[in-house]
């Protein structure tokens, strides 16, 4: 159980706090009782159940309790009958000293409603105090030839007790010489006075034995006594007198004990020992006796304890000279005590916002401070401030009371808390000041849109990527907090080549990462620009975009076309020739390929993979020309079978075929002979056939070379007109630009001529075709769209069905100009 009481005390602190703070709200209920004092533990005070509308049960299961103050608690609850009750002794006297009318005031709180209770508890005075003397014993020292009538003061009594239990009386002892007198001071106070009634003889009675009692009217009555004796003396007819009927003194409160006042003086006219004067406090109240001490002798009135101004600013007493005869004399002290600076002031936060927000206009109040210093005057003003150079004024409100409010309209992204430090300093000397530090938290708003890292964001793809791959991830930041800083991305809507957007690369809501939803084609698709948007999740929301755009690289994904020579669609085979007689180097025919790639994955080399004749024939490197190596010889083979291949620089490199049959000969006709020779003779009629192919053969070689010279005019007279063009071609230098095209690079030779002519083994069904000269300038490329022509022009030759044997052949001869120029 030990461990759990600071638990229990932390918890009513925090709960009473809370309740002073939400007092202004809850309205209280005030519940009245009135109980006599000195009641015995655990008396009855009141059915507190009842008034609070519970039953006795309930007390305890809805946390009815007493509401500490910081003293002794005087009263408890008791959870079975639902009463209050006191928790110990109730002394009205101590509680209330001096008060007409001694008031205790109590909460109690139910917690679950969180409400207070406010309980008045009267305390009735009970005459449990008799009067009672300081001083039981009093001797007055009378002279013999006093004079009747003369009045002596006695001792004043004492009682605690209020109204009719107070002191309401005195009365004097029987006797024959005295008689008792009560004077009624301003204040209501009783003086009891002895009066001398019969003149004293003091060889008759040197001595009186008086006893005074004092009454107060309680019921039953209490009475206090104190024994007078009465000593006749010789005859002492002056009595001392003071100087000045009042003395006063102002004195600070910081006055150290032991220091002297002041000093009260009587003289009495008279000799000797009866001119001795003793000085005493006729009247002082408990508190100035606990302070003050008068000197006997000297009439010095000192300290001898703390002066407080705060708890008592003012003290009066009185002061009596008395000599050995008994004769006295009255004067009054006036103290005051001067307030020194001792005090720093006080200050409470009745009101206070742990938070505000941003957007909150200027003006609006943060917390509200009551201020308070217990010196008086000028060590009681008290200036207020805030340190530093923060956005918040105090402004003067009711009283005491100062509110504290904004002076500029917050920004929690450039300061989200602030520490304040109210200083609150009096205009004493020296000057004394209390410090009280309130931290406010400044509550966001959703005041900024999100902003992007970048201006704008770019991305490289290579081609033919995997769907769902991560392309790019672009990131905004919200400077707002909580859920006006969640950020959510999303693509603006548009098309792309006819097809959404959504279609082509989706964005991760959540962290901004952009994937691929298709795979990309660089030879369809190269570049795509894309808004992205950023919007947070405040209210309203706020938003801003930045552009993407997205570049797709190229792989090499495409093999090398041969578009020279060209594959017939009819089935025939395309022959190229090269005369006997050709010196080396010399050219034979031209490999003419493109690539769909770009860049080093469209760079295209040229290799002769395979020849039926090792050595005797060579493929340029980059320009793909088929040349001959060497001189022919009668030895090599009519008909030479070369393998090239087209290879490109991509990674890894792609590469395509092309199988090119020469034709080895001197001239057409001996082709056409050395052709024949490889038949056997079926019918004479073979012989006759033949001299007819050869006549028409001859036929179309003399036009052919008509038209050559015709064409080579026509492009003389181009060139005049081109020369300059020709001087920036470079790349091949012995023939005219006009017979090359460029693709992607390459430059093809394309004049070529076409000799095709159907051989049967019956000259009567012969079917000879014209030739056709085939000169092409220009290439259109399949990638551009166009149809592109036929590079090989084939001859169609129709036989009989009876023929034995179709012999086609299809010769090409390719004409270089660059010995023309």
């Amino acid at each position: 159980m030990i461990p759990e009481r600071p638990h229990r005390d932390c918890k009513d602190l925090v709960l009473l706090g809370i309740l002073l703070g939400i007092l202004w709200e809850t309205r209280c209920t005030q519940i009245r009782y009135s109980v006599p004092e000195e009641l015995e533990k655990g008396s009855r005070v009141g059915d507190i159940s009842k008034h609070l509308g519970l039953e006795p049960r309930e007390l305890a299961e809805r946390g009815v309790r007493i509401v500490p103050r910081g003293r002794t608690q005087l009263f408890a609850l008791n959870p079975r009958s639902g009463s209050l009750v006191t928790a110990g002794r109730i002394d009205r006297e101590e509680l209330c000293m001096g008060a007409i009318k001694c008031q205790l005031n109590l909460d109690i709180l139910i917690e679950d409603k969180v409400k207070i209770y406010g309980v008045e508890v009267e305390v009735r005075d009970i005459n449990d105090n008799a009067p009672y003397f300081r001083e039981s014993e009093l001797e007055i020292k009378i002279s013999e030839n006093a004079a009747t009538d003369m009045r002596f003061p006695l001792p004043h009594a004492w009682d605690p007790d209020i109204g009719k239990n107070s002191l309401q009386s005195y009365e004097l002892s029987p006797n024959t010489h005295f008689s008792l007198i009560v004077q009624n001071g301003a204040d209501g106070s009783k003086y009891p006075e002895l009066v001398l009634e019969r003149a004293l003889d003091r060889e008759e009675k040197a001595a009186h034995h008086l006893v005074l009692t004092a009454s107060d009217g309680g019921d039953p009555v209490r009475t206090g006594t104190a024994r007078i004796r009465v000593m006749v003396l010789d005859a002492n007819d002056n009595a001392p007198a003071f100087a000045q009927p009042e003395y006063r003194a102002s004195v600070p409160e910081n006055l150290a004990v032991g220091t002297q006042l002041l000093v009260v003086n009587a003289t009495d006219p008279d000799e000797g020992v009866n001119a001795e004067v003793r000085y005493s406090f006729r009247y002082v109240d408990d508190k100035a006796a606990q302070v003050f001490k008068l000197d006997c002798n000297s009439g010095t009135i000192s300290t001898i304890g703390e002066l407080d101004h705060e708890e008592s600013e003012f003290y009066q007493m009185e002061v009596q000279a008395m000599d050995n005869a008994g004769y006295s004399a009255r004067a009054k002290v006036l103290i005051t005590v001067l307030d020194v600076n001792d005090n720093a002031p006080e200050v409470v936060l009745t009101s206070l916002a742990s938070s505000v927000p941003e957007n909150s206009p200027r003006g609006t109040l943060i917390a509200l401070l009551n201020v308070n210093d217990q010196d008086s005057e000028v060590n009681g003003q008290v200036i207020c401030f805030i340190q530093g150079n923060l956005p918040f004024k105090l402004e003067k409100s009711y009283g005491n009371y100062y509110s504290l409010v904004t002076d500029i309209v917050l920004d929690r992204e450039q300061v989200p808390s602030y520490n304040i430090t109210v200083t609150a300093t009096d205009r004493g000397t020296p000057p004394l000041s209390t410090e009280i530090h309130i931290l406010l938290n400044v509550a966001d708003t959703n005041d900024n849109p999100p902003v992007f890292l970048q201006a704008s964001y770019s991305a490289y793809i290579p081609e033919n990527n995997p769907r769902g791959a991560s392309l790019v991830s672009v990131t905004a930041h919200d400077p707002d907090c909580e859920e006006n800083a969640q950020i959510t991305y999303s693509l603006a809507e548009d098309t792309v080549q006819g097809a959404p957007l959504s279609s082509y690369v989706s964005i991760s809501s959540d962290s901004g990462v952009l994937y691929a939803l298709s795979s990309f084609d660089y030879e369809q698709l190269r570049d795509l620009q894309v808004k992205v948007m950023a919007r947070d999740n405040g209210h309203p929301p706020l938003s801003s975009n930045v552009s993407l755009s997205l570049f797709v690289l190229d792989q090499n994904d495409n093999a090398p076309e041969i578009l020279y020579p060209a594959l017939p669609t009819d089935g025939s085979t395309g022959v190229e020739l090269a005369p006997r007689s050709a010196e080396p180097g010399y050219l034979v025919t031209k490999v003419v390929a493109v690539d769909k790639d770009s860049g080093q994955n469209a760079w295209l080399s040229y290799h002769l993979l395979k020849a039926s004749e090792p050595g005797l024939f060579a493929v340029g490197l980059h320009t793909g020309e088929v040349r001959t190596a060497r001189a022919l010889l009668d030895r090599d083979a009519l008909k030479q079978s070369l393998v090239v291949a087209v290879q490109d620089h991509g990674q890894p490199p792609l590469s395509a075929t092309v199988t090119l049959t020469v034709a080895v000969a001197d001239s057409i006709p001996k082709v056409l002979a050395d052709l024949g020779s490889l038949e056997s003779p079926v019918n004479s009629e073979t012989s006759d056939l033949t001299l007819h192919l050869v006549v028409a053969v001859a036929a179309v070689s003399c036009v052919f070379l008509a038209f050559v010279i015709v064409l080579l005019a026509l492009r003389l007279r181009r060139w005049h007109k081109s020369r300059l063009l020709q001087a920036s071609e470079g790349g091949l230098t012995g023939a005219p630009a006009s017979h090359f095209v460029g693709v992607d690079g390459v430059q093809a030779f394309l004049q070529t001529y076409s000799h095709e002519v159907s051989l049967t083994l019956d000259s009567r069904k012969s079917h000879p075709i014209l030739p056709q000269p085939n000169y092409a300038d220009t290439l259109v490329s399949q990638e551009s769209g166009g149809k592109s022509e036929s590079l090989l022009l084939s001859g169609d030759s129709v036989f009989s069905k009876d023929s034995r044997a179709l012999i086609q052949v299809s010769l090409y001869q390719i004409f270089s100009l660059s010995f023309l120029f």
